[in-house]
């Protein structure tokens, strides 16, 4: 089938599929929405039904719950054929609830041993994969594909029962069903006759109803028997059948007496030698050109019997009434899960034939191969055609061309090709590991084409082979010694252990589940770090709270290994895909992660200064602020760490002052005392170890302590501070005020008197030093402060003038700054032409810094994008203002206002956007001060106004209120 043919088609099904989805979820939520009164699933035994029970108790949320759940196994563990389980589900009805009438019930047939696909037998075929992310975001199997299409089917009729085959998956829309809800009715699709003849096959008579039952039939006795139409297609037997309460009747006269159970009778029908079948012995009679002798011909499910002669001529008198109408939907699209081969045909060719319906070769999986709920590393040598399910592969596996790896974890191994690996867990603790070819047929006498030998039990599905192991590790490599030793004929080498029967009937249903939970969850986590590799938001993560311990595990070995970004981003990017109180916790590990790296890496460069002296009685240190002009962010850990910054800004006085000061002077004390006057602080130390104290960002002298510490006055750790104070000639009295700058004004002060204190403290102690030696010292001060902002303020305001300020990449960020000598005439125009507008209002307290750098470490594009722009546009402004040219300047100063509002819309709002525009036709260039949301603004003036003409309208404007001109002026 090609992709162009199946087209249109497709995308019929795909709204079909969409209407079913819909559908599914008002089962789940609708209490008037028509539902399944019962959905009952056949199993083969006991095992194999705690399984199927199981499996649903994990989808127990996902299902409607006003549908009752039941799972009936055959008695004793016999098989008694699809048609006996039927009559044991009608002995259910009959004894749990009085019957069936008044009821919709769904039976799904799915007690095979699974022969053909053997990786499935432990889970059982109907929970086999699906290669599709249902909407809701699990990994689809056939049950939930049967539960999601086969929701809209109760609206669809009265009573009644339908019945499906648990290894096809039907695709159609239910909507064409149409069926009175007595006697029979089968549901075909039309089929190419080549798949026709592997299956059954319908003849349909001229009144609409099945004329004869073709099964497995040669293509010749199709095309004799006219089921073939000109187009080669034929009506296929997709194993959905309707029966209505009548027929159902006539199916419980079988083995009740006067509506009772008749054990006799039922012992008669339902056993291991009858197997009666639902398809041939129930279809068969049903059909309008059956006769009974040709019935008494037809194939058994088992062996031919007289009890079963005896059993189908009962099943013939109590069926032949009735007539099966064949219901043709169209389009419509049969799969069948037969075999390995038409697994790995499906994911590795015809899946594409699907896409339409979501279905995609890679569903939920962390790999470049054909895979389900699967991890498999990018570096692991993986052959063609290869298809991988709930396994990890390390990336040290190599996997053969053909071959497909089944529940199985896989490291430094080399698979051969064209086999299948399938590990599973036995209900002792132990492990075995099933090796077979692709096309082997278990119910044949032979793997990879060698002949077993008749000690092995005369099939492959009996033969003894597969020892039980200790670790799934050992179980590999057992089977891969196997594979070595049968290619070679080594019979006499193989060891003993479980049959691929055996090794199904012992599995632990438990243990296969949580191992497909353990992939689920690993493949979660394997998402998020391909997310971070691929540079993809945070945002598009999504994760169960809380992690689990199989994800915490898998956290901690990638930390384990992983670099400073790495790090914080598995923090970061786990957090937003968790969200919630326990995301948040995460998402705080990240920022705690980025401070710890910078100050640990900060610490190692920290000395004791036992050179140092006080050599004056005092120093006072006065100093400018500063305006943003270009790059601001980009000097801001982590996005300088990894990529390096690029700041423009300039010194200015305020009111024609330098606002921030330091006075430091000598005392006779042995002790250390800070004063903070406009804080309002005052605090004495005697103690060494309270000044080494940094960590509490609530601290009031935080940032005096942290310059002790920076410029190597005390050590970092240990020491006494009488020792030190001796040393140093006399104790220390330091006073650090701002003053006549409103509180978040956005100027920098607080990082500006951090450069104060450590200017003033060189200067005291006689330490020498140069400008980048001072701008090195003041960035490992605020490191120790852990505040997380960047460096362009202390370097803005620590020295004079309009500087370029850059650094490349690293932890230790290395401060580069070159002075912009602009023209006289350039001088006097920009600093006539910038102004500085108070906008009455703080800034508002919010988490500011955390929410932009979460937005760089968790990939925001446009976050990204201002990042890098910001950058350029700072180089840009350099460059106009050595040219001269102011207008362009400040066209490139509106330009950066524009990438701060991507980076952060809080830094305006309707007050600052307000002042913009009422003086838009008095300004060439606008930007807010430090990071908006409140403070200063700064503008650039047209040529043609003058600071009185701005003044005079924001007082019109905004009378009776704060906002008002600024005296500022370039120094």
């Amino acid at each position: 089938m090609t992709r162009k043919n199946f087209s249109s088609s497709s995308l019929y099904l795909s709204q079909s599929y969409q209407d079913a989805w819909s559908d599914y979820e008002r089962s789940l939520h609708s209490e008037t929405f028509p539902v399944w009164d019962y959905v009952i699933l056949t199993a083969s035994n006991e095992h194999q039904a705690l399984s199927f029970r199981l499996q649903l108790e994990n989808r127990c949320k996902k299902l409607p719950s006003r549908t009752h759940y039941v799972v009936i196994p055959d008695e004793g563990g016999l098989r008694v054929g699809s048609g006996g389980a039927t009559l044991n589900v009608l002995k259910f009805l009959q004894m749990e609830c009085g019957g069936w009438h008044g009821k919709r019930i769904l039976v799904i047939h799915s007690g095979g041993d699974s022969k053909r696909v053997p990786q499935y037998s432990a889970l059982g075929k109907l929970f086999s994969p699906v290669p599709h992310i249902l909407p809701d975001g699990r990994s689809s199997t056939l049950f939930d594909e049967f539960m999601i299409a086969m929701s809209s089917v109760p609206g669809r009729i009265k009573e009644g029962m339908m019945l499906l085959s648990g290894d096809v998956l039907l695709l159609f829309n239910p909507l064409l069903i149409d069926w009175s809800g007595s006697g029979a009715a089968v549901i075909s699709f039309k089929e190419d006759v080549q798949t026709g003849k592997e299956h059954g096959v319908y003849l349909r008579g001229e009144d609409g109803v099945v004329k004869s039952f073709l099964h497995k039939q040669s293509i010749d006795t199709l095309s004799k028997e006219g089921a073939v139409n000109e187009a080669g297609r034929v009506d296929i037997d997709t194993g959905m059948i309707l029966f209505g309460t009548d027929v159902l009747g006539a199916l419980w006269s079988l083995i009740s007496t006067d509506d009772e159970p008749d054990e006799e009778k039922y012992k008669a029908f339902v056993n291991d030698r009858v197997r009666l079948s639902l398809y041939g012995d129930f279809q068969y009679p049903l059909a309008s050109g059956s006769t009974l002798e040709g019935f008494y011909d037809e194939k058994p499910e088992g062996d031919y019997s007289e009890e079963l002669k005896t059993c189908r001529t009962a099943v013939w008198n109590v069926l032949r009434p009735f007539r099966l109408k064949l219901l043709r939907l169209a389009p419509a699209k049969f799969i069948h899960f037969g075999t390995t081969k038409e697994v790995l045909e499906l994911m590795n060719k015809s899946v594409e034939n699907y896409s339409d319906l979501g279905w995609s070769e890679v569903a939920n999986s962390s790999a470049l191969c054909p895979s389900y709920n699967s991890v498999v590393s990018p570096k692991a040598n993986i052959g063609k055609n290869v298809y991988v399910e709930t396994s990890y592969v390390h990336s040290s596996a190599i996997v053969g061309d053909g071959s497909v790896l089944s529940f199985i974890e896989i490291e430094g191994e080399t698979v051969p090709p064209n086999v299948v690996l399938h590990g599973l867990k036995q209900t002792n603790g132990k492990f075995v590991c099933r090796i077979f070819g692709t096309e082997d047929n278990p119910k044949n006498n032979s793997l990879f084409d060698k002949e077993l030998p008749k000690e092995f039990g005369g099939s492959l599905w009996n033969a003894p082979i597969y020892p039980e192991k200790d670790s799934i590790r050992d179980a590999v490599r057992a089977a891969l010694e196997l594979y070595s030793a049968v290619s070679e004929e080594r019979w006499s080498e193989i060891e003993r252990g479980k049959s691929l029967a055996a090794g199904f009937n012992d599995a632990d249903p438990e243990a296969v589940l949580a191992w497909n939970k353990r992939m689920s969850e690993l493949v979660a986590m394997n998402k998020v770090a391909a997310c971070i590799d691929n540079h993809l938001p945070a945002r598009e993560c999504a994760l169960s709270a809380p992690l689990s311990d199989v994800q915490e595990q898998w956290l901690n070995e990638q930390l384990k290994s992983a670099d400073f970004g790495k790090t914080i981003r598995l923090h970061y990017y786990v957090g937003k895909a968790v969200g919630g109180p326990e995301g948040d916790k995460h998402i705080s590990r990240a920022f705690r992660s980025l401070s710890s790296s910078i100050l640990v890496s900060t610490l190692q460069t920290l000395e004791e200064n036992k050179n140092a002296r006080i050599n004056r009685d005092s120093v006072e240190i006065k100093l400018p602020l500063r305006v943003n002009w270009g790059g601001g962010w980009s000097d801001t850990p982590p996005y300088c760490n990894e990529n390096g910054g690029t700041v423009l800004n300039a010194a200015i006085l305020l009111n024609g002052t330098r606002p921030v000061s330091v006075n430091i002077r000598r005392i006779k004390e042995k002790k250390v005392i800070f004063e903070s006057a406009d804080m309002d602080v005052h605090g004495e130390f005697d103690a060494i170890e309270h000044l080494q104290k940094v960590g509490d960002p609530f601290d009031p002298f935080v940032l005096q302590k942290s310059a002790l510490l920076a410029c190597g006055v005390i050590p970092k750790e240990g020491g006494r501070l009488e020792e030190v104070l001796d040393r140093l000639g006399g104790g220390i009295w330091m006073d650090t005020e701002v003053t006549g700058v409103p509180k978040g004004s956005g100027l920098g002060t607080s990082s500006i008197l951090a450069a104060g204190c450590v200017k003033g403290l060189f200067d005291f102690l006689s330490i020498p030093y140069t400008e980048d030696g001072l701008y090195s010292h003041v960035l490992c001060m605020e490191q120790i402060m852990s505040t997380g902002g960047g460096w362009q303020d202390q370097v803005g305001g620590v020295t004079d003038g309009i500087k370029y300020i850059t650094s490349k990449p690293g932890l230790n960020q290395v401060i580069s700054v070159s002075h912009v000598d602009l023209s006289e005439e350039t001088f006097q125009e920009l600093d006539n032409r910038f102004c500085l507008i108070y906008t009455g209002q703080r800034r508002l307290a919010r988490n500011l810094l955390r929410d932009v750098v979460g937005r760089y470490i968790g990939n925001e594009p446009d976050t990204i994008y201002a990042l890098n722009e910001i950058q350029k546009n700072a180089a840009l402004m350099r460059f106009e203002l050595d040219r001269g040219h102011v207008n362009d300047f400040a066209k490139l100063l509106s330009e950066h206002w524009k990438l701060s509002k991507m980076i952060d819309e809080g830094s305006t709002n309707t007050l600052i956007d307000q002042i913009f525009d009422s003086i838009d036709d008095l300004i060439d260039g606008r930007m807010v001060c430090g990071a908006g949301g409140g403070g200063f603004l700064q503008v650039v003036l047209r040529s043609s106004r003058s600071k009185t003409d701005l003044q005079k309208r924001l007082k019109k404007v905004f009378s009776d209120t704060d906002i008002n001109v600024w005296e500022s002026e370039f120094v």
